[in-house]
């Protein structure tokens, strides 16, 4: 790990007076990218200083140091001077608040580190076209800023996007969930091996005839939850919960009995 400024190829800047700081700040907020450049050039001391806090933690300096100057330049169009405080007073949170943002969303797909680069450029270009102009910036106005191709934005971003787990919970009240599982479609050849290896019209006979309609919809028919909704005219909650208790029920009259090896047979109460 990188303990000195100097073995981080860093330019060195003088600091600056507090005058000169928000003398630069207004400017900088006022569209002037030279000030902007030189009031992040003149923190750098700053932001490694605030790095060092994150050692051991299993990250590049570098890539850290990045984050905080993201940090950094979000102080700087976010300065308000009627706080009345030092520019590093408000500063350092900012930049530490987003080192830690970054180390609680990091990735679980590693990224190579020329996507990291990049992804860093277009962060950083995004913060300057979004001051300038007033909003945020399109891809085509990215791609221009830092000299690349919409493409490559495209694919480096695609690559940092937190993948989803088909567990993850799309809508949730008093009643059970509707997962991301829940909406997609089975394919039918992926179908449960227990499907397959029962006599499974007999065991679904027992079952109420809306929680059989439901199931065989759902893993029969490669129906999602939605259109099951509009066939029977209920809401997804309302579906949701019928197929869980008919799986539930479903597990209970296939329990296979030790001593017989037959499914024991619970009746149904509707």
């Amino acid at each position: 790990m990188i303990q000195r400024l100097t073995e981080m190829n860093l330019p060195r800047f003088p600091l600056l007076s507090d005058e000169e700081m928000m003398r630069l700040l207004k400017a900088a907020q006022e569209g002037d990218t030279e000030a902007r450049e030189r009031l992040i050039n003149c923190n750098l001391k700053l932001i490694f200083s605030l790095v060092q806090r994150f050692t051991q933690r299993g990250y590049e300096l570098e890539d850290l140091f990045q984050i905080g100057t993201i940090g950094l330049i979000k102080a700087i169009d976010k300065f308000d001077f009627s706080f009345g405080v030092k520019f590093s007073t408000y500063a350092v949170p900012m930049i530490i608040g987003e080192i830690r943002r970054f180390m609680r969303d990091d990735h679980p797909v590693k990224v190579p580190r020329s996507y990291k680069e990049l992804i860093y450029k277009i962060h950083r270009a995004r913060e300057q076209l979004a001051a300038k102009l007033g909003r945020d910036p399109t891809i085509g106005e990215i791609s221009e800023c830092i000299e690349v191709e919409r493409e490559h934005i495209v694919n480096a971003l695609e690559a940092v996007q937190t993948p989803t787990s088909i567990h993850d919970t799309l809508y949730q009240d008093d009643s059970d969930p509707i997962f991301v599982l829940d909406q997609l479609s089975l394919e039918k050849d992926l179908e449960p091996a227990w499907f397959e290896k029962i006599t499974l019209k007999a065991v679904l006979e027992q079952l109420p005839e809306r929680e059989k309609k439901v199931l065989l919809m759902r893993f029969f028919e490669d129906k999602t939850q939605s259109e099951i909704a509009g066939i029977l005219h209920l809401s997804q909650v309302q579906i949701s919960r019928v197929e869980r208790a008919a799986l539930h029920r479903l597990r209970q009259l296939l329990q296979i009995d030790a001593s017989s090896g037959e499914p024991t047979e619970h009746r149904p109460t509707d």
